[in-house]
C-alpha cells in the first residue's frame, strides 16, 4: 500500500508521489504574531507535526518550512495600541507561540521565515506580475486582477463573476467575495513608522504575497506539500494560487492538506466571538499540554473536534492509563512486525491517527504480543506523546496528606476508611500503588 492524502485541489483521495523521489518539499501557514495562539489553532500545528513525523516514518525526507507573520493589518494595529516597535510587539507573541509548540512536543520546522526579512523577494514576485500583466496600479496600492488569471477560485471550488471589477485593501475578506487584492500597500499615516522604500513604492506588503514569496524561496517553483487550517482555503491560498501560478507559469503546490476546526460545543471558537481557549488556561485547570495532543490525535485531521473540559478529561484519562501500562513494558530487543504493518496501514490511509492509536492500544493490551517496547517507541516517532518518558508528576500536597492518613488507617486496620480515601484520591484525578515499599502515587 502507498501513502494516499485527500487533495483539496481535486477534492479527493491521491497517491501521493513527490516531484521528487524521496524527498518533500512542505510548507505550513505560520501564526500571524499579533496575540496567543488559541487551541483551535494550535490543533494546525500538532496536525501539521503528525504530517510531517508520519512523512518521516515513511521513509521521506521532508524540508518543512512555516512562515512568521510579524506585518499585516493587525500587527501594525496592535503595536500601536501597546505603544511598542512592531519588532518588539510581534517577538512577544512569536515566543509564547514558540513555547507552545514546545509544550506540545511538536518539531520546529527546518527554516523558519519573517515577512520582515523577505521584503526583496515579494517585491521582486510582484514586479513579475506587473510585468506579465496580472497586477496593477492603483491610488492606495498594487492590485492582483483576479479576471486576468484563468483559473482563479479552483481550489476553493468557487466560479468567477466577470462584472467584479471592485478592490479589497483588507488582508482579509467574506467569504466568497472575491475581488481583486492587494500586493503592496502604498503609505499612509495610519502605517506610522512601518514601511519599506522600494522599486515598486514606498509601502508595505498585502498578507497573500507574503507566502508566495516566502515558500518558493525556499522550496522553489513548485513543490510538493502546502498545509493550513479549512479557512485559509479562501481566500488566502486562493490568492496564493492565483498570485503564484501567475508569475511562474508553473503548477505551485501539488498536493493542498486543510485540518478541520475546533469547535465549543456552541458552535466556533474564534477571537471575535470571544470564546477562545489557550494552552495556559487548560494548564491553570490541571491538564498537561500532551493531554491536549492526545484530544487531538483521537480524530482525523479533516474532522471538526469539538473542545469540552470533559471531553479533554476523557483525552487525559485514557493518555494516563496509556503510558501508565506502558510504565510497566520491558524492553525485550525485538519488534512486532504485525503491528508496526497495522500501524502503517493506517497512516497511509490518509493519515489515519485514530486508527493508528487503535493499534497501539491493541498491542499494549495483548499480554502475549512481543517485541512491544521498540515498537512503541518506533509508533512514537509519529504520536509524539513521550510514551516512553517517564514523567516527573507534581503531586499536590492535599492528595500527599489523603495518602499519608489512609497509610495510617491501613496500619490501624481501619479498612473502611483506607477504602474512602483511596476513592477520594481516584475522583482528584490520581491513583494509589500498593507496594513492598509503600503507597506509590501516579496520575489517573
Amino acid at each position: 500500500m502507498a501513502l494516499k492524502v485527500y487533495n483539496t485541489l481535486t477534492r479527493k483521495k491521491q497517491e501521493f508521489k513527490p516531484i521528487k523521489e524521496g524527498y518533500v518539499g512542505m510548507y505550513s501557514c505560520g501564526p500571524t504574531v499579533y496575540n496567543y495562539a488559541h487551541i483551535g489553532n494550535l490543533r494546525t500545528y500538532i496536525f501539521n507535526d503528525f504530517l510531517k513525523k508520519s512523512l518521516e516514518f515513511l521513509g521521506y525526507k521532508v524540508n518543512h518550512v512555516m512562515n512568521i507573520t510579524d506585518v499585516d493589518d493587525k500587527t501594525i494595529k496592535g503595536s500601536q495600541k501597546e505603544k511598542v516597535s512592531l519588532e518588539e510587539f510581534t517577538k512577544k507573541y512569536e515566543r509564547i507561540f514558540f513555547n507552545d509548540l514546545n509544550a506540545l512536543n511538536i518539531k520546529k520546522p527546518n527554516h523558519i521565515i519573517h515577512a520582515t526579512e523577505s521584503i526583496t523577494d515579494m517585491v521582486n514576485l510582484i514586479k513579475k506580475l506587473i510585468k506579465k500583466g496580472y497586477a496593477y496600479k492603483a491610488e492606495d496600492g498594487i492590485y492582483f486582477s483576479i479576471d486576468k488569471f484563468k483559473n482563479y477560485g479552483k481550489l476553493a471550488n468557487l466560479k468567477k463573476n466577470n462584472s467584479l471589477k471592485e478592490r479589497i485593501k483588507n488582508d482579509e475578506y467574506d467569504k466568497e467575495n472575491m475581488r481583486d487584492f492587494a500586493l503592496w500597500k502604498f503609505y499612509t499615516k495610519e502605517d506610522g513608522n512601518v514601511y519599506w522604500d522600494t522599486e515598486i513604492g514606498k509601502g508595505r506588503p498585502g498578507w497573500h504575497i507574503e507566502c508566495s514569496a516566502m515558500s518558493m524561496k525556499i522550496l522553489g517553483e513548485s513543490f510538493d506539500i502546502h498545509t493550513g487550517a479549512v479557512d485559509l482555503i479562501f481566500p488566502h491560498h486562493t490568492n496564493e494560487i492565483a498570485q503564484s501560478e501567475a508569475a511562474t507559469g508553473k503548477l505551485f503546490v501539488k498536493y493542498w492538506l486543510h485540518g478541520g476546526f475546533l469547535t465549543m460545543k456552541e458552535g466556533k471558537m474564534s477571537k471575535s466571538l470571544g470564546n477562545v481557549v489557550y494552552l495556559a488556561n487548560i494548564e491553570k485547570k490541571g491538564f498537561y499540554p500532551l493531554d491536549y495532543r492526545y484530544m487531538c490525535l483521537t480524530a482525523h485531521y479533516r474532522s471538526p473536534l469539538i473542545f469540552t473540559i470533559e471531553n479533554l478529561e476523557s483525552a487525559r484519562n485514557s493518555y494516563q492509563r496509556l503510558k501508565n501500562i506502558i510504565s510497566e513494558i520491558r524492553d525485550d530487543k525485538k519488534t512486532n512486525k504485525n503491528s508496526l504493518e497495522e500501524f502503517k496501514k493506517a497512516i497511509e490511509d490518509d493519515l489515519n491517527i485514530p486508527k493508528a492509536l487503535q493499534v497501539l492500544w491493541s498491542l499494549v493490551r495483548d499480554e502475549k504480543a512481543q517485541g512491544k517496547y521498540q515498537t512503541i517507541r518506533k509508533m512514537d516517532e509519529v504520536l509524539g506523546l513521550k510514551l516512553l518518558e517517564k514523567e516527573t508528576i507534581i503531586v499536590p500536597a492535599e492528595i500527599y496528606a489523603l495518602v499519608n492518613e489512609r497509610e495510617n488507617a491501613r496500619k490501624n486496620k481501619n479498612w473502611k476508611l483506607a477504602d474512602e480515601l483511596r476513592e477520594k484520591v481516584n475522583e482528584l484525578g490520581y491513583q494509589i500503588n500498593d507496594t513492598e515499599n509503600g503507597a506509590e502515587v501516579k496520575k489517573k
